[in-house]
């Protein structure tokens, strides 16, 4: 088990507020970008915490509500299909974590990023499999993977009740791909995602 503050306690000496940054949804055929940052009071540890992808739902559920409660700030930022389409994923994933950045109330003075760099003055490292090495971030991708599955299995899943966004997400598995082609993509879809999906299908047949 690796030390989740490792990257935190090296920081503390120098900066009180470290917020940490991830996004979900990177590889979705649907729906938006999801990133947030979630500042944590110094030296707190939250039991369980880990890389989002990692836990169970309910297990997400619950440090979600922990997070929430104890953290001293968190944002969120969403970024939509169209908006990924215009200017690509990897800028829509920056832009996202830029929007969560700025909904914090609390104004961090160091950034632990999971493998991104934000356009922002602020200083910041960027930590590979960040959400699995530090606290921080793994609580960002908590927060962001909950925020994002909740719209998936509310508001998306009810405006487009055929296509199974509830049970798959929105990424790209075998019930999702079979319904788009059935019905056609929806205005949620991400076009430039979805031509990989349609070059697919004409090389099977």
């Amino acid at each position: 088990m690796s030390d989740l503050l490792l990257y935190e306690r090296e920081y503390w000496t120098r900066y009180v507020h470290i917020a940490g940054i991830d996004e979900v949804g990177r590889g979705c055929l649907f729906g938006d970008v999801v990133a947030a940052a979630v500042i944590l009071p110094e030296g707190l540890v939250i039991e369980g915490i880990n890389d989002s992808k990692k836990l169970s739902a309910k297990k997400r559920d619950t440090l979600y509500d922990l997070i929430m409660e104890q953290a001293l700030a968190v944002g969120v930022g969403q970024v939509d299909a169209e908006t990924i389409d215009r200017i690509n994923i990897k800028q829509a994933a920056r832009l996202a974590m830029k929007m969560a950045l700025e909904q914090l109330v609390v104004t961090p003075q160091f950034l632990l990023v999971d493998a991104e760099k934000i356009d922002c003055d602020i200083p910041q490292l960027a930590i590979i499999k960040g959400d699995a090495n530090s606290q921080s971030i793994a609580a960002a991708s908590i927060v962001a993977k909950v925020t994002r599955d909740r719209l998936c299995e509310g508001f998306w899943n009810t405006a487009y009740p055929e296509y199974g966004i509830a049970i798959h997400k929105g990424y790209a598995t075998k019930l999702h791909r079979e319904q788009i082609s059935i019905h056609g993509p929806t205005p949620l879809h991400r076009r430039s995602f979805l031509k990989n999906i349609e070059v697919e299908q004409l090389s099977l047949f």
